[in-house]
Order: C-alpha cells, then sequence, then structure tokens
C-alpha cells in the first residue's frame, strides 16, 4: 500500500474539485452582482475572465493553468447568466434592489 501513494496523480482530483468550488462560488457573484450594479457587472466578468485567459497562458503549472482557464471561462459563462438573472428577476424568483435605478432595455420600455 505505501508503494501505491507516490504512483497515484493527484492532479485531476484538484482540477475537478477546484471546478466544483469556482462554479459553486460564481452562482452567488451573478446574483450580487446583479443585485448591486445591475448589467454593468458584466464588464467586470469579462476582465476578469481576459486576466484568467492571459494567466493560464503563462503559467508552467499544469495543474494551475487548467484552474486558472476554468476560472476564465465562469467568468465569460457569468456574462450571460447576468444577463439571463435579469429575466430571473424581472419573474420575481429573485428580489430586485430598491435602491437601483432600473435598467432601460432597447426596444423595451
Amino acid at each position: 500500500m505505501n508503494d501505491l501513494l507516490p504512483t497515484l496523480h493527484f492532479s485531476g482530483l484538484a482540477v475537478g474539485l477546484a471546478t466544483f468550488l469556482i462554479i459553486g462560488l460564481f452562482h452567488p457573484l451573478v446574483i450580487k452582482g446583479y443585485y448591486y450594479y445591475g448589467l454593468r457587472c458584466r464588464a467586470w466578468f469579462a476582465a476578469g475572465g481576459a486576466v484568467m485567459c492571459v494567466l493560464s497562458l503563462l503559467l508552467d503549472n499544469t495543474t494551475l493553468s487548467t484552474i486558472a482557464g476554468v476560472t476564465a471561462f465562469s467568468c465569460f459563462w457569468s456574462i450571460k447568466e447576468v444577463t439571463e438573472q435579469r429575466e430571473r428577476v424581472r419573474k420575481g424568483w429573485f428580489p430586485e434592489n430598491p435602491r437601483r435605478k432600473k435598467e432601460k432595455v432597447a426596444g423595451k420600455e
């Protein structure tokens, strides 16, 4: 049994766990981001995704590079989710921030 442990590769499990945690973190980030900042937070997700893409390309460690890539594309996916969060708020599934001015949507009132 002692000979088996050094031959195991834990990087796949580390990436899987990190992916699980990153996705779990981005759900409340989208909800809170839209609640406090509206659609403006999409720019932050885009910037974060771009930074993490560059970081993923620059990192020499495969595991860390993969985790940075997962974070980058979670940021990019969050841009879409913020837009969908607006619809969830409109349907009453999530609360609307009463202190934030309503956003004007092109073609809609």
